[in-house]
């Protein structure tokens, strides 16, 4: 299975073609949709709900509760928002519907880097592309004479100087939750090492000097973290630096335009927006491309499918970009890139890769995120929990019938 690829580089350049008007329809039957929880996905279905009897979950949970829900019949939401990964279990259960129908109904305005290609038949449609870089308090690093990280080595020199400074409760802030977030941040590292996560017939290879580099890298990071790192996800790492908790993280474009929210944040206009770090000088940026976006469950009537695609249309239409242009770094016509989206662009530039969707990395992703953290509290050294989590990877897989 391959997922089409999404050049954040060409999407940044992307201008504006005209307004629409608010809601064209007026909708008369319930769409349920779950997604998850940051601005742009409220700002999407704010948009939504002005068509009417539109309920939405907004839950950073949903990765978890889209499998089953949308496997149900009849499926328990409508309209499902995805990414790179989590479209993959979708699919893999077979709960999503082709969309190529709809969109030549429906979709004239989509633009074709927001069709999601599955065997050639249109799976999911992308809103925007997403990717971790480096967010930084630049009044902060003006006043102690600190240049933006470039590299790992820069990040942790900025952090030894900010913390002798003593001018926030924890220099860096990291998405090292247990679990999915834990391990999405050792993909960034692996693969900003140059590492490679499967050998021949799908066998697991990252107990390697990469693997073990990546693990250490991350460790050192933590010493200038809250020590509850182990619970810090995005809008964990989100709320510190809008309370003025810390100086710098690697972070989601999609929480950029958070840290301008003047009704929640101390830090309106001291935060920006760089290329997310490499490991070592000459490696590429320690981060993935993503894109998120909408699919239709398969599990509903073919008129609710049609109903909840046109409600979906409304809410990623030009009016919603224009109204939300910093949310994102969004695909849809009428986004105008400005600084939120400087990282992410220059990350893509740098050579960063698109996340390596697929049935094997999704099993890949949860052995990382079980395991992860054995070696993080000192229970297990680099090589071992590596060791442990292939073998975990490789159950699993020989489960699914991935590996012989």
């Amino acid at each position: 299975m391959k997922l089409k690829s999404l050049a954040l580089a060409g999407a940044v350049a992307l201008l504006g073609t005209g307004a629409y008007a608010d809601c064209a329809m007026t909708n008369t039957t319930t769409v349920k949709s779950l997604t998850a929880g940051f601005e742009a996905w409220k700002a999407v279905t704010d948009a939504m709900a002005e068509c009417g009897m539109v309920e939405a979950e907004l839950d950073q949970e949903f990765r978890e509760k889209q499998p089953a829900a949308f496997a149900a019949n009849p499926s328990l939401y409508h309209i499902g928002g995805v990414a790179n990964g989590t479209l993959v279990p979708l699919l893999n259960q077979g709960t999503i519907r082709p969309l190529d129908d709809l969109v030549e109904k429906y979709g004239a305005q989509l633009t074709p880097n927001q069709l999601i290609r599955v065997d050639g038949q249109i799976m999911a449609v992308a809103m925007m592309v997403n990717v971790q870089h480096m967010m930084y308090r630049s009044d902060i690093f003006a006043d102690l004479g600190i240049e933006a990280p470039t590299t790992y080595g820069d990040v942790l020199a900025a952090a030894e100087k900010i913390k002798a400074a003593g001018v926030v409760d924890y220099p860096l802030g990291g998405t090292f939750k247990t679990g999915w977030n834990l391990a999405q941040d050792f993909v960034n590292m692996y693969l900003g090492h140059g590492g490679e996560f499967f050998g021949d017939g799908n066998t697991p290879s990252i107990n390697n000097e990469n693997g073990v580099a990546a693990l250490e890298l991350m460790k050192s990071l933590t010493a200038y973290m809250d020590p509850e790192y182990l619970v810090s996800d995005s809008t964990y790492v989100q709320q510190q630096f809008q309370q003025g908790k810390i100086a710098m993280a690697n972070l989601w474009a999609s929480r950029a335009g958070a840290m301008n929210i003047a009704e929640e944040s101390q830090v309106v206009d001291k935060v920006t927006m760089s290329i997310a770090p490499s490991p070592a000088e000459g490696m590429r940026p320690a981060t993935t491309l993503w894109w998120d976006g909408i699919v239709i469950a398969k599990n509903i009537s073919d008129e609710e499918a049609e109903n909840a695609f046109k409600v979906a249309m409304e809410g990623m239409d030009s009016e919603m970009v224009q109204a939300n242009n910093d949310a994102a770094v969004w695909l849809i016509p009428g986004f105008e890139p400005g600084p939120l989206a400087a990282g992410a662009a220059a990350s893509a530039a740098a050579g960063a890769v698109p996340y390596p969707a697929s049935s094997q990395m999704g099993l890949m992703h949860t052995a990382l995120g079980n395991g992860i953290s054995d070696f993080m509290t000192g229970a297990k050294d680099a090589a071992t929990a590596l060791a442990d989590i292939e073998a975990a990877y490789l159950t699993a897989a020989k489960e699914a019938g991935l590996v012989e």
